[in-house]
């Protein structure tokens, strides 16, 4: 079902393409469900792209992900948890150690303190335990809205959107929302949908941006959602082209964890590489 929505899509966006119209709140809202349920029938085994195997690496990782690919971070991440496999042993941890074991994440450093200093805030507030609820994630250090969102969806199962610059780049042009401000997308793009939702979507439009809709170019003559799309044609629209341009699985190329769920290796998706790998 996933490749036949690719390749339909091919078909759908040779035909001309009609100047976009205003819509109404409920056409809106129609339009943008549909999206999310065409984006699920092509990422069924949509997930979180970090490696981890309980609430603090993941955690963690979050933190590392900051201004730098997922696909880095797990290749980091093995080696960090390994030697520190608990709050309790990052937050007694000699700096410049983990600063040796988090320089390929860049702005190792600043991580470096950040995930010691969050780690000692697990262990001296909350018992060597992730927290499961907003007010208390979005206090530690280096965790806002958009980590503790992560957190809770994947980790506590509890629903929360994403907005990374992904979900931001999407949402706006696919006309969800006009806001630039992280927390109002969250708002407007939220009310869009019902609730318990939120966390799916996110993986779908993430996925999304990072396989099809690309920032610089996107991949229009591949979209599954083109025709749902107000912005079809910023990108590449000759379906052959279109098609040299996907990432990932859509590629035929590694993903970006080092051990996926076997949804997505059963779906054709590859593991990435560890660090230093050939």
């Amino acid at each position: 079902m996933a490749v036949s929505k690719v390749r339909k899509a091919a078909t759908a966006v040779t035909q001309a393409v009609k100047p976009w119209k205003p819509e109404s709140r409920t056409a809106l809202v129609r339009r943008a469900r549909k999206i999310n349920r065409e984006l699920a029938e092509v990422y069924p085994y949509a997930h979180p792209e970090l490696d981890f195997q309980n609430p603090f690496q993941l955690l963690v990782a979050t933190v590392l992900s900051a201004q730098t690919t997922d696909l880095r971070v797990n290749q980091t991440t093995p080696a960090l948890f390994a030697k520190y496999p608990t709050p309790e042993d990052l937050a007694a941890a000699n700096p410049e150690e983990v600063e040796e074991i988090l320089r390929p994440c860049g702005f190792f450093r600043a991580k470096t303190r950040s995930v010691i200093g969050l780690s000692k805030a697990l262990v001296e507030g909350f018992g060597g335990e992730v927290p499961g609820k907003l007010e208390d994630l979005v206090k530690l250090p280096g965790v806002g809205r958009k980590t503790a969102f992560v957190v809770l969806g994947n980790a506590f199962g509890r629903p929360g959107i994403t907005v990374d610059t992904h979900f931001q780049r999407l949402v706006r042009r696919w006309r969800w929302t006009e806001e630039s401000d992280p927390d109002k997308i969250e708002a407007t793009v939220g009310a869009l949908f019902p609730k318990s939702e939120w966390t799916d979507l996110s993986h779908h439009v993430i996925w999304h941006g990072r396989r099809i809709c690309h920032a610089r170019k996107p991949a229009c003559g591949a979209c599954p959602i083109a025709p749902l799309c107000p912005a079809y044609g910023e990108g590449e629209t000759d379906p052959e082209k279109a098609q040299k341009l996907l990432k990932y699985e859509k590629g035929g190329f590694p993903g970006q964890r080092l051990n996926p769920p076997q949804a997505y290796l059963d779906a054709g998706g590859k593991p990435a590489p560890p660090l230093g790998a050939a």
